[in-house]
């Protein structure tokens, strides 16, 4: 019979019965949170107690989980810690991982085992030695009586031993060195030591220093860099050795034991590199002399000769050998004093021997400039420094603008570029009276309009000065009616060239200071003939000998005496308006000077003909030239023909030596009188005596 709880459906079934309230508990938690959401949005504050309860439910059951783990945890490490407790136990017998004795290893054993281990290592010990190139040598054990030898450090290490620190020793490595652990006689591997091959000589090469190389052609220098050798240093060799032995090591290279001795100076030295840097300075630099078309090229070909080392790693330039090469250039360049060929306008060739003309090189001031330029390491073209000048380096250097007088035809022709630009009869020194005019090649050493000549018992002014010879110059003759021919022979001047006035004036209007005047003999070329010339300066006329006597000199009425002067030489002295004139003549007046007054100033006229570096007739040089003689349309300009302006240049040169031989070395007669060859003194031969 069913009860009242069976027929409600609740006692046949324990199953069916809990599906039931599983159901109702799902329906009911559903309508829960249905209603909870509907109070939380409508209001808010009334769901703050449940929240707040939930919180604090989950505390409480966090707190028991971690209770729970962490008893688990202590559990655990106690377990662990029994482990590793135990397991240390051991190492009071055995020695820790990762030990060593002498670089032997003797983890895990004990001191009987690793005296064992020793003793055995000791039995049969062979040390190979490695060398430098591959080369190797032993040293045996029995050799050098190695045996083993025992203190108790063995134990004593073990005894140090904390087992409970077995654990650190995984990854930690110690060694200990003991000193008596093995013994062997210090005589026997001394002797072993000193026995080796490679401290024999041949085998025992020192090292050697990195250093300068020589001169390296097109190069320069270089670093020659360090060799290591194959040197052992016999203390070092012998403490690696000893270390070897007492580790049980079967090899010791004595590379890496670093035994080796080694160079003092490696390539990578600052003081090298600087010193290398200090050498190829001066070998890079390059200095280019130009001589026309000509050059001279000094390089490190030259220059390296002259570098001298300090030997505390500077360096220096040989003055000497600078000089020796300035020295070359003067005796390879230099033109002055040197013999000339001159092609006349006559056609024939001559040479004149005697030559103050020319370049010329002044040896002490360039051999300072290219030191001081050599010092800079300033590479540079440039042209040496002169003492004297001339108009062209290439061919002839009195290039194409100078004055020929042959002093044979007693004709003279003046060129300007090439261009005959006037021609004319003049008289020259006298023969007889031992004054003959010297032949030579010489500068101008200036010109001066307006000057008075004075000698003993005369001062004669005159218009055009000309000195080209010390004392001795070209000027106007206006006292003369005649010229050329015999005259010179008996009754010529004291050395000067007398020129009839226009010609003087011509030649004074396109000469100037450094231009060549060129004076020879030609034998064959004198015709005997004369000419005339008006005295005012007209053009002249031809006279044969055989018309007319020579004519007698007239002279004009002295304005004063030279009383003075005893020895007959003659002073210049310029007009109040004159002067002297060292650049082109264009711009010189052409009318009579006025009355002169005081002498000339030796110091206002250049003392050298070729003072300035350029040429005194630029303008004519690196041109086709058209010489003397190879053109016969220039023998046709009249005499008094002129061109005014003078050359291209212009420019006033220094440096003219005196030349030997002039009038003043004449006797007999006047001839004690003497003309001054000093260029710096304004004495002059006389007008017509």
């Amino acid at each position: 019979m069913e009860t009242e709880n069976q027929r409600a459906g609740h006692g046949r079934s324990r199953g069916k019965w809990n599906r039931q309230k599983r159901k109702e508990n799902v329906e009911k938690n559903h309508q829960s949170r249905l209603n909870e959401n509907t109070q939380n949005q409508g209001a808010p504050d009334h769901a703050a107690p449940d929240s707040e309860n939930q919180g604090q439910e989950r505390k409480r059951t966090g707190r028991k989980i971690a209770v729970a783990v962490g008893g688990a945890v202590l559990t655990a490490a106690v377990a662990a810690g029994a482990v590793y407790v135990g397991m240390g136990q051991k190492y009071k017998r055995v020695y820790f991982p990762n030990t060593t004795v002498n670089g032997l290893n003797v983890s895990g054993l004990t001191p009987e085992e690793t005296k064992q281990r020793i003793t055995e290592e000791t039995n049969g010990y062979t040390l190979t030695i490695q060398e430098r190139g591959g080369e190797t040598e032993t040293i045996q054990g029995v050799d050098i009586g190695l045996h083993p030898e025992f203190d108790g450090t063995l134990e004593q290490i073990l005894d140090n031993q904390n087992t409970l620190a077995w654990g650190f020793h995984i990854s930690r490595y110690v060694d200990y060195t003991i000193d008596t652990m093995a013994a062997f006689d210090d005589a026997k591997l001394s002797d072993a030591v000193s026995g080796l091959n490679c401290l024999t000589p041949e085998r025992a090469a020192a090292p050697q220093d990195a250093y300068i190389s020589d001169y390296i052609s097109g190069k320069g220098y270089e670093i020659v860099p360090e060799e290591q050798g194959a040197s052992p240093d016999p203390q070092l060799l012998s403490g690696a050795v000893h270390d070897a032995i007492l580790n049980f090591q079967e090899s010791l290279s004595l590379e890496d034991a670093d035994v080796y001795e080694k160079p003092q100076i490696t390539a990578d030295n600052e003081a090298l590199n600087a010193e290398l840097e200090a050498w190829n300075k001066y070998v890079h630099t390059t200095i280019t002399y130009r001589f026309g078309s000509k050059s001279e090229v000094l390089d490190g070909e030259k220059i390296h000769t002259w570098l001298v080392s300090n030997g505390q790693g500077g360096v220096s330039l040989d003055d000497a050998k600078i000089g020796e090469y300035v020295s070359w250039l003067a005796q390879t360049y230099n033109t002055a004093y040197k013999p000339k060929t001159l092609k006349t306008s006559y056609g024939q060739t001559v040479t004149i021997s005697k030559s103050v003309y020319g370049w010329k090189i002044n040896q002490s001031e360039e051999t300072a400039a290219l030191k001081q330029i050599l010092l800079s390491c300033e590479s540079q073209e440039r042209e040496p420094v002169y003492s004297q000048t001339a108009a062209s380096h290439d061919g002839n250097d009195y290039g194409n603008t100078y004055a020929e007088i042959n002093l044979t035809a007693q004709h003279m022709f003046f060129y300007k570029e090439g261009k005959l630009v006037v021609q004319s009869d003049f008289v020259s020194g006298n023969e007889s009276r031992g004054w003959s005019t010297p032949a030579g090649v010489y500068p101008l050493t200036y010109k001066q309009r307006n000057a008075t000549l004075k000698g003993e018992n005369y001062a004669t002014p005159v218009s055009y000065w000309m000195p080209f010879n010390g004392g001795i110059g070209m000027h106007d003759a206006y006292w003369r009616s005649s010229f050329g021919g015999k005259i010179y022979k008996t009754n010529g001047s004291h050395g000067c060239i007398n020129l009839p006035p226009a010609v003087a004036r011509t030649v004074y209007e396109n000469i100037s200071a450094g231009m060549p005047v060129i004076c020879y003999h030609l034998d064959g070329s004198g015709s005997g003939t004369t000419s005339t010339t008006a005295q005012n300066g007209g053009a002249a006329s031809e006279t044969t000998p055989q018309q007319t006597q020579p004519a007698a000199e007239t002279k004009p009425q002295q304005s004063q005496a030279a009383s003075n002067n005893p020895s007959g030489a003659h002073e210049t002295t310029a007009a109040q308006n004159g002067g002297s004139s060292q650049s082109s003549a264009a711009a010189q007046p052409t009318t009579a000077a006025p009355q002169p007054t005081t002498a000339a100033q030796p110091a206002s006229q250049p003392t050298t003909a070729a003072s300035q570096p350029t040429s005194a007739a630029s303008s004519g040089s690196g041109q086709a030239q058209a010489y003397p003689g190879q053109n016969s349309s220039g023998q046709s300009s009249s005499s008094g023909s002129s061109s005014s302006g003078g050359p291209g240049s212009g420019g006033t040169s220094g440096g003219i030596q005196n030349a030997p031989g002039g009038p003043g070395s004449s006797s007999g007669g006047l001839s004690g009188s003497g003309v001054s060859s000093t260029p710096g003194v304004s004495q002059t031969p006389g007008p017509g005596a």
